[in-house]
């Protein structure tokens, strides 16, 4: 029988007032109940709260995910990966930092209100001291990978979920975050989460691994293991020295076997090789992979066992090129004039322009989606190869299959009897970049995924599919997680292309426009009136509604000087001048499309450029919502 908030409620009471070995709590862990004990001594939680999740603001999560930029970054293929074992069993995928605070989420967004509500969700509190015993809180408080499930929890109103948690480590032994998956309800006991815990602590693992690689990629870096089977490939214990021979850094199994346990034990880090092995550090270079791994045995101090190493030296680096801070790549440099917003957008791509990392970059209509694209690929070691822009939205549906995977000769009635190579293909080697990928059909998107996690394709018609090196870069000006919710794109493609999200700024908020404006006039002049018309416009076409206008009266100005006649009529659109445009769409369902479609007399290209869409895209939309125009009702298939 499922326990029920009173009676866990009552349980929780006699921990709190007879301590940790109080009969009624005998079911469960002696750490949950020592988590009770300290949520009611320590924390001062009432144990009669029901309190539901508490979600941060966005400003707020997003100090918390800056704080921890480059461990999201190097985190994020192992919360995929992990994702990838447990989505189809109903569990999502959590990243918290130090303090509890969820700084990442991989999770099906269909039940986003169910998740918001549990706190399964971005920007949620799960520190032990304001939810009380819960899988992150609890792993943090104990540094232990753990399960809380059902009624472990504290707080009443979690007891339907469950969740299995692992510490992530940083060199230095602290703990930086905590990885969980949880599910909105079980029926199983839970010994049901025992392989849970074993994925949840190998992808923690796995990641600490990448992390401190990163962090010490110009140290010598020490794998041990005790079996030399394994050394080369999962080494136990990893250790940085500097060169002379000192721990600069260690995971944590090294931690624990190197430094002990015991409370008072002084730290590995500071500790000479000397210390730890019976070895010089002076012979470390007997163990640079010159050697079978068996014959790389070396002894830890006092003979306490024997392991075998392997020794990676730094890699050679110049002084100056060491105390020089990397400069942004020219081609991303000129995208931005000066606004800070951008600036950080800018600095922060340039970081990832060579990882293989998908972006996915959104903004408004002409906002400079596919400049900022072709910048990331021209900053790249990518350049020299191609970079092969599709617009999904252009492409007619019952072609952008062949189109983007290529065919076979004669794979399909109207196939060129040549065969077709297929836009991914003509990628191979440099990028892709899908623009507008909201549009793309839900058919379509499961043979995307594919791509993008097994790097290959599979062209209409064969059956062996080619192997392909691309970096995909993806665009919209629509909110693909609320495409997500209406089912119309999928979550695993959205959550693999937003690597990372790029929201580049419309021009009307932009503090460079004047920049710009000089920026793009070529040499030509303007007078004070039309800099200031053009200054007070709120750009509803962004960059590409600027450069069309200097462009025209740039070609009808006397002398080179633009004066306020020779612009054109300049009007704002409704939509241009909200400031969330992009984050709160126009209305776009089927009653709201067909009252405009009827406003506007049935001129589907007028609705199209009203709404900010390709005509394709909103036949589309039309198709899907069953509206067939006046004059083709007699034979719907036209349109």
């Amino acid at each position: 029988m499922p326990t029920t908030p009173h009676q866990h409620i009552a349980t929780v009471m006699q921990v709190a007032a007879d301590g940790a070995g109080a009969q009624a709590a005998a079911g469960h862990e002696q750490v949950i109940r020592d988590s009770w004990h300290r949520c009611v001594h320590e924390h001062r939680l009432d144990p009669t709260r029901m309190q539901e999740a508490v979600i941060l603001p966005q400003a707020r999560l997003r100090e918390h995910q800056d704080q921890m930029e480059a461990l999201l970054q190097i985190a994020r293929h192992g919360l995929e990966a992990l994702y990838s074992k447990v989505a189809g069993l109903g569990y999502v995928v959590l990243l918290t930092d130090a303090r509890g605070v969820t700084v990442d989420f991989l999770g099906d967004l269909v039940f986003e209100p169910s998740l918001r509500k549990a706190g399964l969700y971005l920007g949620a509190d799960w520190s032990e001291k304001h939810a009380g015993t819960c899988g992150v809180g609890t792993c943090i408080s104990t540094g232990q990978a753990l399960t809380v499930h059902l009624d472990d929890h504290f707080d009443a109103t979690h007891i339907p979920l469950t969740c299995t948690t692992a510490p992530v480590y940083d060199s230095a032994g602290e703990l930086s975050a905590v990885l969980d998956i949880s599910q909105l309800s079980s029926s199983q006991p839970k010994s049901s989460q025992h392989l849970a815990l074993q994925l949840v602590q190998m992808t923690a693992h796995d990641i600490e691994h990448a992390a401190f690689l990163h962090r010490h990629r110009h140290d010598w870096i020490l794998r041990l293991s005790a079996a030399p089977q394994f050394l080369d490939v999962q080494p136990e214990y990893l250790l940085a020295l500097d060169a002379n021979g000192r721990v600069v850094g260690h995971n944590r199994r090294a931690q624990l076997a190197l430094q002990g346990r015991a409370v008072h034990a002084p730290p590995l880090v500071g500790r000479s090789f000397e210390a730890l092995f019976e070895l010089p550090f002076s012979q470390i270079g007997r163990f640079v992979l010159t050697q079978p791994s068996d014959q790389r045995a070396v002894m830890l101090a006092g003979g306490r066992q024997l392991l075998f190493l392997s020794a990676v030296p730094p890699p050679p680096r110049p002084v100056a090129a060491a105390q020089r801070e990397r400069p942004v790549p020219a081609p991303l440099a000129v995208l931005s004039a000066g606004d800070a917003s951008l600036d950080r957008q800018v600095e922060r791509v340039a970081r990832l322009v060579n990882t293989p990392i998908s972006l996915l970059i959104t903004g408004e209509t002409g906002s400079g989606k596919e400049y900022f694209a072709k910048a990331v690929h021209a900053s790249s070691e990518r350049r020299a190869r191609p970079f092969v822009a599709v617009n999904c939205a252009a492409i007619p549906e019952h072609l952008i299959e062949s189109e983007l995977f290529g065919h076979l000769p004669g794979s399909f009635s109207g196939a060129s009897p040549k065969g077709k190579r297929g836009l991914i293909a003509e990628a191979d080697g440099g990028t892709l970049f899908l623009d507008e990928i909201g549009d793309m059909p839900l058919a379509l998107q499961a043979r995307l995924l594919r791509v993008l996690s097994e790097r290959e394709v599979l062209p209409v018609g064969a059956t062996r599919p080619v192997q392909v090196n691309i970096r995909v870069i993806a665009a919209t000006h629509a909110p693909l997680e609320s495409l997500v919710l209406a089912g119309r794109f999928r979550d695993d493609l959205y959550y693999r292309l937003k690597g990372a999200h790029i929201q580049l700024p419309p021009l009307r908020e932009r503090s460079d426009l004047g920049a710009m404006i000089t920026r793009l006039l070529s040499g030509r002049s303007l007078t004070p009136a039309a800099l200031q018309r053009l200054m007070s416009h709120p750009w509803p076409g962004n960059l590409r509604e600027l450069r069309n206008v200097l462009d025209y009266a740039g070609s009808l100005c006397a002398d080179g000087a633009i004066d306020l006649d020779d612009l054109p009529e300049l009007q704002a659109s409704r939509l241009s001048v909200r400031a969330d445009a992009v984050a709160t769409p126009p209305n776009d369902g089927p009653e709201a499309l067909l009252q405009a479609l009827r406003a506007a007399h049935w001129n589907v290209s007028a609705v199209a450029r009203q709404m900010g869409l390709s005509r394709m895209t909103l036949y589309r939309r039309m198709k899907r919502a069953d509206i067939v125009p006046p004059n083709r009702q007699d034979d719907p298939s036209l349109y």
